[in-house]
């Protein structure tokens, strides 16, 4: 008997740097994943294209107006049955200040800093080819 397909959903992910940088989101108590550290970004609505999806994100997660800039790597990760399509766009430039709308927390991490996080299980095992990305 063949394996059946899992169900795939596509998550678009925003790499936002400040200077040496970079911004991480803690994801709130209420969901899954509670308390670990993320990138901003979310999942593709139907109809949306990847950048409209993380621009709408972006929006409702930080309050701010990107600019999308490059996808910088597409990755896959299954989590039991399920499996995720994570693309990394990096974010060029925003407009409005910071704030935290739907993560319990945010900071701004080095890259150093950024190897030791607890990240979802999808961006640890790419975290390193995703940074040299960036180099």
């Amino acid at each position: 008997m063949r394996k059946k397909r899992p169900n795939w959903i596509p998550v678009v992910t925003a790499v936002i740097r400040r200077e040496s940088k970079f911004l991480l989101g803690q994801r709130p108590e209420s969901g899954s994943m509670a308390g670990v550290w993320e990138f901003p970004g979310g999942k593709i609505e139907a109809g949306e294209t990847p950048e409209v999806a993380l621009t709408r994100e972006l929006s409702e997660e930080l309050g701010i107006e990107a600019e999308i800039g490059d996808l910088k790597y597409a990755a896959t990760h299954a989590y039991g049955e399920t499996g995720i399509v994570l693309l990394f766009f990096e974010v060029n430039y925003w407009k409005g200040a910071i704030k935290t709308q739907h993560h319990h927390e945010i900071k701004w991490v080095t890259r150093d800093e950024l190897l030791k996080e607890n990240l979802p299980d999808a961006n640890k095992k790419v975290i390193h080819k995703l940074l040299e990305k960036f180099e």
